[in-house]
């Protein structure tokens, strides 16, 4: 009897314990004109756009991942894949803020285009938070 009961508290408090955990998450995501932090992401304000002849960077603040997610970012421009970088997350709940792009401006500043960032977060091989700036051009 005593067992039965055990068992029965197991999983009554393992299924509030699975409500109470937190979804991964976007936090943030999109395209600025320099590398930027956690906590200038916090302040809620927009980091300054890229334009032809600054630095583009595509950001993507991600929270709650899951140890061994996988956290993409991409630079995108007319929706193809420009530039990426990955990062494997090493802990759970750990907060992960990844960029990709370019930190200098290319040579006679950036084509054309509409660009956009991307950020996809994959675990186990699915795909468990996915999200896509507008795109707008380096003006």
């Amino acid at each position: 009897m005593l067992t039965r009961v055990l068992f029965a508290a197991v999983l009554i408090l393992g299924s509030v314990g699975a409500s109470l955990a937190q979804e991964t998450a976007v936090v943030a995501l999109g395209l600025t004109d320099h590398k930027v932090a956690e906590d200038e992401l916090a302040k809620g304000e927009a980091p300054s756009a890229p334009k032809f002849n600054t630095p583009g960077v595509a950001y993507g603040w991600i929270a709650h991942p899951k140890k061994g997610d996988t956290v993409e970012v991409t630079l995108m421009k007319d929706g193809k894949p420009l530039m990426t970088n990955m990062q494997e997350v090493d802990a759970d709940d750990a907060d992960v803020l990844l960029q990709a792009g370019k930190t200098g401006v290319p040579a006679g500043g950036w084509p054309g285009g509409a660009y956009s960032a991307r950020v996809t977060v994959t675990r186990d091989g699915k795909t468990v938070a996915e999200q896509t700036s507008e795109p707008i051009p380096f003006d």
